[in-house]
């Protein structure tokens, strides 16, 4: 790409500092090709979108209304908007990985785009990422010209919206004016090369038009204008049905045979977003318009190229274009829908094609409307500026055409045909009148790299989670078991001390820096990193780290459970973005390679499989025991559409397996086991424990509750009871049904067929399935656990305790 002061400068904006632009220019001066240029160049993660299909479509993006999922009604400040009816606002999570991870955000044909859906952007990036900074903290790059196309506001819809906003356009939003976005404006013009026809358009641009450019222009008006068929005139129109009109008039006139052409759609593309007609007319004769650039190598067209149809059969058409020397063989094109995703390797933001749309990328072009020939450019036109209607039409429509030569009105311009406004030209005017520089520039690079450098030791994120699991115990105390105050107020504690730290480090870093260096040339800036990334690895080691391994609990309260573990991924997820930094630039800073690491970050634990955390608090005995009992407590509280804990508490449970009660007497001694649960469930419970007893050789008497340990000496009777389960087995009966008839758990049925496994007289597919079996030894290796029960967790719930621990036992012997 060609480059000039006012593209590099943008270049650097965009790519070293955070700061939001608003990139602005005449037609022709380059800002599509500064898109393309930034999406394959740039080491930021980048979301494209733009206001309407067709746009979005042509900046190789996706519509802002179906990215962030806005309701396409006004959307009103102080309104919820998250909870309106009509539209889906519940965000997959690999949208909200992207919206997480991403560093730039563009929105092509900002002009476009209603004060109040930027502020939706906004709102949107906030409920995702920080909610105290302006898009989330994103950086946004706006890109449009305001004197073209403007924001579509119907009546009802500005009367909603009018309390709100001074005027509808982008710049009225309060996202717009809290971010402090600077404006750059790329002043070279490529398109027109004529020094009087871009003076011609600068007025009319800037409604100043001098009568001596007025009369300039006006020479160009040529009264019943019939142009040869041969030059590949277009004409311009306001309205769409004069376009139709002139297109299919002048095709009907033609005595040639008529092909039709259909699209192949394919995936995901709707119609609103179609770049062609589904069904395209065409004869030879005609006149036509590429409306996209050629894909092939040889580069034989361009996206507004005039031709003349000369040759048709079904699967092609060829066109000759004037003083082209060639012929352009043109065959069907294909338009990608493009949709966003993370790749699971890189985990950078990858443009997925959803659907395509593959046409012959011709339309008629007799005519067409000045809103569809935004964006090209054109040879010879025939500008119909009289009707004009609507703000930026007559600029829209003189600046498609590549030279005044070239230029045909059919009317004549004057002030009337000139419609600006006033709001749009005083904004327009404040803002370029502050195009920044080279210093404004370094001052932003200085500023992105401290607030980066501020980010990577500042834990206040940490506070929330943690503040909330504080407040979750503290309410619950008899519902939560385990060792949970203290890691978390030994968490607490370091981080408060690490928000001192940090505040007093970034002071100093702003007090060192001198004006001539950023932070990442700064030699002393640079030693005092190092350090802070040592310092802070070793305390944060100390502080979180260790306090999370210590912190264990327990509750058989499923809506507590579930908002403990949510808390705690958070500061998972912190933590692993902080140790990521202290290892990645334990060499020092790298605005580059933070960025990387930034982008990275969000991904980090979302591939781990998260290891439950209601795991049993270390030093409880019988561990196998408290799963067996947690499962009959399930049964049971199924069968009889209970919640867990009215059958008995997780209090209970614990000392239940500490105790180890073999009696009723005995259960009643445990804590909330009162008359009732024991009548009811009593027998039950006291099965399964006996059967883990037998099973596991402990010793147990009727005498009052004692903890007790596990013991060498055989149990009398034990294999009695396993013999007669066996000899139901041979019979031909089930386990469940063994377990029915005997009035056992199915449990202790499966541990006693078990024992005649080494004989050889119950095969392990009797009590596991081939397919549980062959699955497990493979998965299991691949785990890494601490116990039973911890391997239980990290597996899929189709996989029975008793299939895990037979397989465990297969593969250790």
């Amino acid at each position: 790409m060609e480059t000039n002061k006012d593209i590099e400068l943008a270049w650097n904006f965009v790519n070293t500092t955070n700061q939001s632009v608003f990139l602005t220019g005449k037609a022709g001066t380059g800002k599509t090709t500064f898109l393309h240029n930034l999406k394959h160049n740039s080491l930021k993660r980048i979301v494209v979108v733009a206001p309407t299909g067709v746009a979005a479509i042509n900046a190789k993006g996706v519509t802002i209304h179906s990215f962030f999922q806005l309701p396409f009604g006004p959307i009103l400040p102080d309104s919820d908007f998250h909870n309106s009816s009509g539209f889906n606002r519940k965000f997959s999570k690999t949208k909200i990985d992207i919206i997480k991870s991403m560093d730039l955000l563009i929105i092509d044909e900002i002009s476009m785009v209603r004060a109040d859906v930027l502020d939706g952007i906004d709102k949107t990036l906030k409920r995702f990422r920080d909610r105290n900074k302006v898009f989330g903290g994103v950086q946004v790059l706006m890109i449009g010209d305001l004197q073209q196309l403007s924001p579509v506001i119907r009546e009802n819809e500005w009367q909603l919206l009018k309390t709100y906003y001074q005027t509808g356009y982008f710049f009225s939003s309060h996202a717009y004016q809290n971010c402090h976005a600077i404006t750059i404006e790329l002043r070279h013009i490529y398109r027109q090369e004529n020094p009087k026809f871009i003076e011609i358009l600068n007025e009319i641009r800037n409604n100043t038009l001098s009568q001596a450019s007025a009369d300039e222009l006006n020479k160009r008006y040529i009264k019943d204008f019939k142009p040869d068929p041969k030059e590949g005139y277009i004409a311009l129109t306001t309205h769409n049905n004069r376009a139709e009109m002139v297109n299919a008039t002048e095709l009907e006139a033609l005595t040639t045979k008529e092909y039709t052409y259909k699209a192949k759609v394919s995936g995901k593309f709707p119609d609103y977003a179609f770049p062609n007609k589904e069904e395209l007319q065409l004869k030879v004769g005609a006149q036509v318009m590429f409306i996209k650039n050629d894909s092939s190598p040889e580069k034989r067209y361009f996206n507004g190229k005039i031709g003349k149809v000369i040759f048709l059969d079904k699967d092609e058409v060829v066109v000759k274009c004037p003083d082209d020397d060639y012929n352009i063989n043109t065959t069907r094109e294909e338009w990608e829908n493009i949709n966003y995703s993370v790749n699971a390797e890189t985990k950078a933001i990858t443009e997925d094609k959803i659907g395509s749309f593959t046409q012959i990328p011709l339309r008629l072009a007799w005519a067409i409307t000045i809103h569809k020939s935004q964006g090209l450019t054109f040879e010879k036109a025939i500008v119909d500026a009289q009707g004009a209607f609507a703000h930026g039409q007559t600029y829209v429509a003189l600046s498609r055409c590549k030279s005044l030569e070239g230029l045909v009105l059919k009317s004549k311009i004057d002030s009337s045909q000139i419609i600006n406004d006033h709001q749009v030209s005083s904004f327009t005017k404040s803002t370029s009148e502050n195009q920044p520089d080279e210093e404004a520039l370094e001052l932003a690079k200085n500023a992105f790299q401290l607030e980066s450098i501020h980010e990577i030791f500042n834990f206040y994120e940490f506070l929330y989670p943690i503040n909330r699991l504080l407040d979750i115990f503290y309410k619950n105390r008899g519902s939560i078991q385990g060792n949970v105050e203290s890691p978390l107020t030994m968490m607490k504690d370091g981080i408060t001390n690490f928000l001192k730290l940090s505040n007093s480090f970034n002071n100093q870093l702003k007090q060192i820096l001198d004006d001539e260096s950023l932070p990442e040339t700064n030699s002393s800036i640079q030693e005092r990193f190092k350090k802070a990334i040592d310092y802070f690895k070793t305390e944060t080691e100390k502080c979180i780290v260790d306090a999370l391994k210590a912190f264990n609990y327990s509750t058989d309260n499923k809506a507590i459970e579930n908002d403990l573990i949510k808390s705690l991924d958070v500061i998972e997820e912190l933590l692993a973005a902080k140790l990521s930094y202290f290892n990645g630039l334990a060499e020092g800073f790298s605005t580059q390679k933070f960025l990387e690491l930034r982008a990275k970050s969000v991904f980090l634990t979302k591939d781990k499989p998260k290891k439950s955390r209601a795991s049993v608090i270390d030093g409880t005995v019988n561990i196998e025991l408290f799963e067996l009992l947690r499962e009959l407590r399930n049964e049971i509280a199924n069968e009889n559409d209970l919640i867990h804990y009215q059958v008995f508490t997780q209090k209970a449970l614990y000392e239940i397996c500490e105790v180890l009660p073999v009696t009723k007497k005995q259960l009643l001694e445990i804590v909330d086991m009162g008359k009732v649960r024991v009548e009811k469930y009593g027998d039950q419970i006291l099965e399964v424990i006996k059967a883990y007893c037998d099973e596991n050789d402990i010793e147990t008497d009727d005498t009052p509750p004692v903890k007790v340990k596990p013991a060498t000496r055989e149990k009398v009777g034990v294999g009695e009871s396993a013999e007669i389960s066996f000899a139901l087995f041979q019979a031909g009966k089930s386990i469940f049904e063994i377990a029915k008839e005997r009035e056992l758990t199915t449990g202790t049925i499966f541990g006693h067929l078990s024992k005649f496994l080494d004989s050889g007289e119950v095969k392990l597919t009797d009590l596991i399935s081939e397919e549980h079996f062959k699955e497990l030894t493979e998965l299991i290796p691949k785990h890494k656990f601490e116990n039973l029960s911890d391997l239980k967790r990290q597996l899929n719930d189709k996989y029975s305790y008793n299939d895990i621990r037979l397989v465990l036992n297969f593969i250790s012997e």
